[in-house]
Order: structure tokens, then sequence, then C-alpha cells
């Protein structure tokens, strides 16, 4: 049932176009149009498409079933043939005994190793055609028409991009990956922040040491990236937490109570020394946590239990893409209809993408004003105090 029950994860996109409000039956003909069942496979052998949503199998879609208060909610289905190697060896063993036969020292020659391999393909693909070797994704898909937000129910890159590249085709609609640098763009945006001042972006990532490089070699690829502000995000966040409180104040007048939960992922920058998975149930009191810090690594992966206006939600939050993994979502009182069941759980996905937003408003609140000297300050004598 994809965003309507269970626990949840997600990367979030942001629609950039006009709102297609309200939602109509348009919108869905766009993607009936695009449906697993008239997607054309693929040169490399995939094909993908939109399904129902509710199950893999499921492949129809309608609007009574597939819209919920300007929200569709659908899923992208990827399948693909995948051979076994254990037959493709078989089979060309089978291949090569029959050639070899008649070679006086019977072994296979380097050409026949080659044609029993390519007949052995021929046979296997030949195979494949009924769909016994068809393996089948199934990956939820939520547009947030309303908000201009998609959810993509993966992680993955490989799964994302033909998520990505199959709703532009459908919807004629561009999507830009919501990460740590794109959200703090749009935040230091609103705040107004002219060109001067927004050189508190770009002047790279946290140096935990008043020497040493900041560049961060998951970054190499994209110099201009700024999403090790992720990773910046969670150290602040961390010695927030054990020096000051489990509240966080947010620019929308709430609060937040967090705490870092069950896992935590530290990571080299320079990409030398390897990193350190954490699990416990307070993961960042650790020695063994600290003492990473202490060294350099940073904070890729935390998880969080996070509580705002009475509503607690916990799940693992990846520092650079701000992509969420096995989010719980709070429970309604009471018992709802089916319809008003989804209703809730998307207001409170709403409000979780709201608070980790506004979360990291608060930091770049601090992050670009003329109190991170400051901040940076506490947070080298944290880690120096121990």
């Amino acid at each position: 049932m994809g965003f309507w029950n269970g626990r949840l994860t997600f990367t979030r996109y942001h629609v950039d176009g006009a709102a297609p409000l309200p939602v109509g039956e348009e919108l869905i003909d766009k993607a009936r149009g695009r449906s697993i069942a008239q997607a054309q496979r693929g040169a490399d052998g995939v094909t993908v498409g939109f399904a129902g949503g509710d199950h893999v199998l499921d492949t129809t879609i309608d609007f009574a079933k597939n819209v919920v208060d300007d929200a569709v909610h659908l899923a992208v289905r990827i399948d693909a043939d995948k051979i076994p190697s254990a037959l493709l060896k078989a089979y060309t063993q089978l291949e090569l005994d029959v050639l070899a036969q008649g070679n006086p020292s019977g072994h296979p020659t380097k050409a026949q190793r080659a044609d029993a391999r390519e007949a052995a393909i021929l046979r296997l693909e030949a195979e494949a055609a009924d769909g016994r070797f068809q393996r089948m994704s199934h990956t939820p898909i939520l547009w947030d028409v309303r908000s201009g937000v998609v959810y993509v129910g993966a992680v993955t890159s490989s799964v994302l991009d033909r998520a990505v590249t199959l709703f532009r085709e459908t919807f004629g609609l561009p999507l830009e990956p919501m990460t740590a640098g794109w959200l703090a763009r749009t935040q230091a945006r609103v705040r107004g922040i002219d060109a001067d001042s927004s050189a508190l972006l770009e002047g790279g990532p946290l140096r935990l040491f008043e020497s040493g490089d900041s560049a961060v070699a998951w970054s190499e690829d994209d110099p201009g990236s700024l999403d090790a502000l992720g990773n910046e995000l969670l150290v602040w966040l961390w010695r927030r937490l054990q020096q000051e409180g489990d509240a966080i104040a947010l620019g929308d007048g709430s609060d937040a109570t967090i705490m870092l939960a069950r896992t935590l992922l530290l990571d080299c920058p320079r990409g030398q020394t390897g990193r350190d998975q954490l699990t416990d149930d307070a993961p960042a009191r650790l020695p063994e946590a600290f003492r990473a810090l202490q060294a350099g690594k940073l904070p890729r992966k935390a998880g969080l239990i996070l509580n705002r206006q009475g509503a607690q939600y916990e799940f693992t939050l990846q520092a650079e893409s701000l992509a969420i993994s096995n989010a719980g979502l709070p429970k309604p009182d009471g018992k709802l209809t089916p319809h008003d069941l989804r209703i809730h759980r998307l207001e409170s996905l709403r409000h979780l993408a709201q608070t980790i937003d506004l979360l990291f408003d608060a930091f770049i609140a601090q992050r670009t004003s003329s109190h991170w000297a400051d901040e940076l300050g506490r947070i080298r004598a944290w880690l120096q105090a121990a």
C-alpha cells in the first residue's frame, strides 16, 4: 500500500513548475499513458512504468483510488530480466561438452568456448521471452501537488534515477532533489541573503579543527555542492543536545524535542580512515562515537526520535540527501475509515517534512549569521574538552 501504511522510506524532490491544481482526470490520464502495462522494453532490457500502488501486480490507475487530498499516489514498477548465473554456466558447459567431443585433446578451444557461451545466452534469451526470469520491483511514489513535493519511496540512485526520468517524461515537469545544499540555498534566499553574505554558505564544509582541508570525499564529483551542510547539521545538533538540552526552538514558534537514537554512521571526509557504524539506544553517547568525531570523522547518517506539536517520529536521516529511512508515523486516535486514514497519513507526512525543514532552517539561521564563528568555537571547545 505504499505510503498509506507501515514505516516509510523516501527521498524528496521539488517540482519545478506550476502546480496543476486542482488535480483532475487529465493528470491521471497522463499516468495511465505511461503505465507499466503499456510501457516498452528499453534497450537495456528494462521496462519502467507507473503502477496502481497497492501491490506489485496492481496496474489499475484511476482518480478515486489514486488521488487523495491534492496528492497523487502511484508506484514506479521496474521489470528486468535477470538470467541466473548458475543456469548460464550450466548451459555453457552443456554446449562445450558437445563441441569438444571431436577434439583430439578432448578439451574445448578458445573459439569453442566463445561459441558455447553465445549459444547459451541465445538459449536463455529465448526462454526469457515467457517472463520466467523477470524480476519486478515496486517503488511507491507520492506527488503532493499542493506542496509541490514528490516523495519517492527509495534511497538508491538506480531506482531514483528511473523514477525521476519517468515522472519528467510523463508530466513534463523537472524534479530537483531536496538535498541539504538545495534546502540551504532555498532558505538563504528566503532570508534575503545577498551575494556577500552567501559567502558564509560557500565557505566550504565544517572544519572541526583550525587546520586541515575542508573538502569532503563524498562531494568531490560536485565541487559546488553544499550538501555537506547536512553533515554540519548533525554535528551542530549533537553538540546542542549534549550541552544545551534536547529542545530546539524552530522558526514557526514551536519547539522540537530531539534525541539521537538507534544508529550513527561517521565517515572520514578525506576517504582515508574508513567509517564507523554504531548501533545503540544512544549511539552519540558512546565513547567510540565521540573519539571518531574528535578524529575528524563526520556524521553521515543518524537515527532520530523527534517530537513536535505532540507528534512523535522515529527515523533515520541521511545527512547529505536528507533522505528518510524507516520512519514511523503517529497512529490516529480512534478508528478511521480507509479514506480518512490516508488523509491522516498524508498530513503526518507533511508535518514530518515540515519539521525537518524547520530544524534545518534553525541551523541555517545560525550558519548564515554573524554568530556562526561563536558556535564553531563552542563545537571545537566541546570536542577538545573530553
